[in-house]
């Protein structure tokens, strides 16, 4: 398992369109995002600024995000949230998300 932190910021008047997509998120992209063996998947934000969590439990991530990136539905979503996105100065390689370093990691403890 891989673990993702991203961050990002929103464009101010569109913090609450963001919001709302999110409340009533499309089956078919949430097929698509389990279908590439993400899980876990949370999305916070505070005011502008958005933070999202998931785990990757696949063994293949590039292949699995390319098989979400040709998919008809997501690209469809994206038309709606990547207008949202300031975008995102930390690296040449991130656009609306940055991929976040993890510094640490607390698991469940199985032995209790």
């Amino acid at each position: 398992m891989k673990i993702f932190g991203q961050i990002g910021r929103l464009k101010r008047d569109k913090i609450t369109e963001y919001q709302s997509l999110h409340a009533n998120v499309w089956k078919e992209v949430i097929q698509v995002i389990r279908a590439c063996n993400i899980e876990n998947y949370s999305i916070f934000i505070e005011d502008d600024l958005v933070f999202s969590y998931f785990e990757y439990t696949g063994c293949d991530y590039e292949k699995d995000m390319a098989f979400m990136e040709a998919d008809k539905m997501t690209q469809k979503w994206w038309t709606y949230t990547k207008p949202c996105f300031e975008k995102c100065a930390f690296s040449a390689h991130s656009e609306f998300y940055h991929d976040m370093k993890q510094i640490f990691y607390l698991g469940k403890d199985k032995g209790k």
